[in-house]
């Protein structure tokens, strides 16, 4: 009988015994989560997945953020003029009643990283705005937590004026004097974004910093949609995307007159999937949500505006 033994296995797993049998189907269990057993063949599991593994995959708040922005162009603008930006908006979150703060450009830059435009009402140099008000960028830095701008063209770190096609106006770091140092060190070339992207060193607190083609101030919405959709890429393919620890905001800082400021604002994260969020906000309520992501207490008028995080439903840590 004892010749017969394989052909008694082959036949029916009731000829196995229990200890060999609880045995086989360990092997079968750990060959099938090292991927070596395809799913013809893998045995159906004997119990349902752990609790703490499913809960092990699921996304974890946000704790970093990256801003990109476009310049002079509307919601409407930016919905038909950005076809590939539009879609990833669609394929996660974006707010139709968002509004810029005022005209020209740079107030509405200051407005995003101060929580007001601190009396500034023209696009000039820092040189003549030597502003030393607190702003988010020092708040992630008591905070604890790491900042970085990446502008697109800029010659060298943390430029102080115009050069070529990049705008120092775009650039809100370089006008707060007490940050010089700080700036210094961490306001980049946009060159740098796809490296951070890909190591998962993006910092907590991040804007991406178009020149004038790129972000459609001289160059077309089609460039910018290009630029923009093609460093959004770049972020999600990154592990800080992949971990759900990431969000991406995509904004205008002003319309061109024609739409009373409305602008297109995107807040995607990973676990975002087409919402469209109608409540009132704007560029403050911008603020509050980057000082959210860092832990840090809100400035100015972002402590009165509408809450963008909960509009979005934002998971922050």
């Amino acid at each position: 009988m004892a010749g017969r033994g394989p052909r008694r296995y082959g036949r029916g797993v009731q000829l196995i015994s229990p200890i060999r049998l609880i045995a086989a189907t360990g092997l079968v269990a750990a060959a099938t989560a090292c991927g070596s057993v395809t799913s013809s063949t893998a045995a159906p599991s004997a119990s349902p997945p752990s609790t703490s593994a499913s809960a092990s995959a699921a996304p974890r708040p946000v704790d970093k953020v990256i801003v990109f922005v476009v310049e002079n162009h509307s919601l409407a603008q930016m919905q038909a003029g950005m076809p590939r930006t539009y879609a990833f908006a669609k394929r996660h979150s974006y707010a139709t009643n968002y509004s810029a703060i005022q005209h020209p450009s740079l107030p509405n830059y200051i407005a995003i990283a101060a929580g007001s435009t601190l009396g500034v009402n023209d696009d000039a140099n820092p040189s003549a705005h030597r502003l030393t008000g607190s702003n988010v960028f020092r708040q992630a830095r008591r905070q604890h937590r790491t900042a970085r701008t990446y502008a697109d063209a800029m010659p060298h770190r943390c430029a102080l004026t115009n050069a070529g096609t990049y705008a120092v106006r775009h650039n809100p770091w370089t006008y707060f004097t007490p940050d010089r140092a700080a700036c210094r060190r961490n306001d980049v070339p946009a060159t740098r974004l796809a490296h951070d992207a890909a190591t998962g060193t993006l910092p907590n607190l991040g804007f991406v910093i178009p020149d004038v083609i790129h972000d459609a101030h001289d160059g077309t919405l089609a460039q910018a949609d290009a630029w923009i959709s093609s460093r959004i890429a770049s972020l999600t393919a990154g592990p800080d995307w992949r971990s759900g620890r990431l969000a991406i905001v995509v904004t205008a800082d002003e319309d061109d007159h024609s739409a009373g400021n409305k602008v297109l604002t995107v807040v995607a994260t990973r676990g975002q999937h087409r919402r469209v969020v109608t409540t009132p906000l704007n560029h403050y309520s911008l603020t509050g949500f980057l000082e959210d992501v860092i832990g840090a207490k809100h400035l100015r008028h972002a402590r009165t505006a509408p809450s963008l995080t909960k509009a979005f439903g934002v998971s922050v840590g």
